[in-house]
Parts: C-alpha cells; structure tokens; sequence
C-alpha cells in the first residue's frame, strides 16, 4: 500500500548500521569478481526475452525507467532502506532453484525451475503494476500465467486457496535478523485469483531475466493489486482448503488486508490512497487519480461481486 512522504515513513529510509556493514562487504565482493555496484542488464542475459510477445491485457503506457525499477525495490529479507536492498540482493543464491508445490494437489513436489519453464509458454507481458512504495511503476513483467502452473499440479476440489513463500538464506539476508515482519515471508490468493488469466509469475522484465533484487528467479505479479501481495523468490506453493496467514496481513492486520485490491475509496488508516506519484517523476509533479484495480476493473470486478470492499480491503 501506499506510504505517506511524512517525516515518520522517510526515516525507514535510514540505513542500519549493521546493514551498512554488510553492503559494503557485498560491493567489495562484487568488485572482486569483476561485477557492477548499479547491477546493470549486462548481470543477465542480454535480452533473454525480447522475443515474447506483448500479452492481450498490456496497457500502452509510459514504461518507467529501467534504472529506477531496479534500483528502487522493497526486500526487506535484506534492507528496509529501497536502495540498499538492490546492492545487498546480489548475493542471492538463486542456481539451482526449485519450487515445493505441497498441499491440496495430485501432483506434489520438489520442482526445478528449469523443468517447470519447459512446462510453461512464455507468453505474456504485463505493462502495469503497482508497487507497495509511495510510488506507482509501469514494468513491463514477462512470464507466464500462473494458471499454466496450477493445471499442471492438479489441484483437488478441496483447494479453495493458494499460498507462496519466499526463500530464507540467513547468509545473505541481514534482515532477517530484525523483526520487521514474521519470516519467512508469506502471501496468499484466491483460488479464482490465482486462476485468473491476468495473474503472472514473472521470470523476466524489459526483455531480461528478473534481477535478484526484484525477485529472481520467480516472482508473482498481481496488477490490480497493491505491490506487497506480488511476493519474490518463491521457493514454495502450497494449495489449502482455509485463507493463509500472510506476512504483513499478520504483521499489521488493521492496515493490510489479505485482497489488497487497489482502491482509491478505501484509505489507509494513517493517509489516503486516492493519488499516486510515478516512480522517477519530481516530487513537484502533480499526483495522478489512482485507479480502481489499477485499471483492470473491466477483467478483475466480476471476481468480487457482491463483496464489501471496504471490508474485505
């Protein structure tokens, strides 16, 4: 959700010494091996999806700033501090990388990324998103449905929700020390939302593959929802027959709600979320109208009809 510019929330800015300590230590080792402090394109391979096509529910919008989508992120495994985290991020062990589907499936099991990208078509990209900051982005996410995923494991009847959990490398993450929310960290769907065509798992964005710091390998990315539900690094999907405990629902039950559907009538309690600033414009620039799920109203309402939205936010 939306985080007021105020002097409270700008002291989250504020880097920990101790997680300052262990920045400089990632830089230096980066150094070493010949790698870049700014994790530029040239970290993944150069255009790795340049050929995926432009899905049918991309907007045709001003794409933010490469430079700013990863350079401006929320991991708080490794840093509250948005900037700190692209360089603490890098030392991320995501090769191998598999995926724990458990649960309410027919199919369970320990998935390797590879062989679950050969089960997959990637075929969308996504041109709208929304982060948790006090900022909106427009990424262009490339990946596949998480659909294509779900059939593959073969949920039971008895599968009415969908949770995700990211990965812990307590080596790496200097956050995990502090308890800024409970880990690992957790986030959960609707079996309807997860089925739904416009829900992504991200492996790729302006034509590369995810950097670490934006959730690489594997990420979720739900545009008509506020940024904390899109989780990274996903390490395990577990399919329930009751709504998952989530991470910051857990942590913060009054402000953060498990739907987390953008919607400019529901105010946070401690400011409004009726207008957004682009990620990269000058603070002087006027906010524009936040829009009700972030614009894809017209794809996602029907999944809430009937529903208090105020108090199912």
């Amino acid at each position: 959700m939306l985080i007021k510019n105020d002097d409270a929330s700008l002291t989250k800015e504020v880097t920990d010494p101790q997680v300052f300590k262990a920045r400089r230590k990632i830089i230096q080792a980066a150094i070493a091996l010949g790698a870049t402090a700014s994790v530029s394109a040239a970290a993944n391979e150069k255009k790795a999806y340049q050929h995926v096509p432009i899905g049918p529910y991309s907007k045709k919008l001003q794409v933010t700033d490469y430079e700013d989508a990863i350079n401006y992120t929320n991991f708080y495994e490794f840093s509250t501090n948005k900037k700190d985290s692209t360089v603490l991020a890098q030392a991320l062990k995501i090769s191998p990388w598999q995926v724990l589907i458990e649960g309410e499936v027919d199919k369970p099991g320990l998935y390797d990324f590879e062989d679950i990208l050969k089960k997959v078509n990637l075929e969308e990209r996504i041109y709208r998103f929304r982060c948790v900051e006090a900022w909106s982005m427009v990424v262009p996410w490339i990946g596949f449905p998480l659909h294509q995923l779900i059939k593959q494991v073969q949920p039971t009847s008895r599968a009415k929700f969908v949770e995700f959990t990211t990965v812990l490398q307590p080596d790496v993450m200097p956050g995990l020390r502090y308890s800024s929310l409970k880990w690992p960290y957790t986030e959960g769907l609707r079996m309807d939302e997860a089925m739904h065509p416009l829900t992504l798992m991200a492996t790729g964005m302006y034509d590369e593959k995810l950097p670490k710091q934006n959730g690489a390998p594997l990420r979720l990315v739900v545009p008509w929802k506020y940024g904390f539900k899109s989780i990274k690094s996903i390490i395990k999907i577990r399919f329930l027959e009751n709504m998952p405990s989530t991470a910051w629902n857990t942590s913060a039950p009054g402000e953060y709600g498990f739907y987390a559907n953008v919607n400019p009538a529901v105010p946070h309690p401690r400011w409004s979320q009726a207008r957004e600033r682009v990620l990269g414009a000058s603070i002087f620039t006027p906010k524009r109208k936040t829009e009700k799920f972030n614009g894809y109203g017209e794809q996602v309402a029907a999944l809430y009809s009937g529903m208090n939205l105020k108090k199912y936010y």
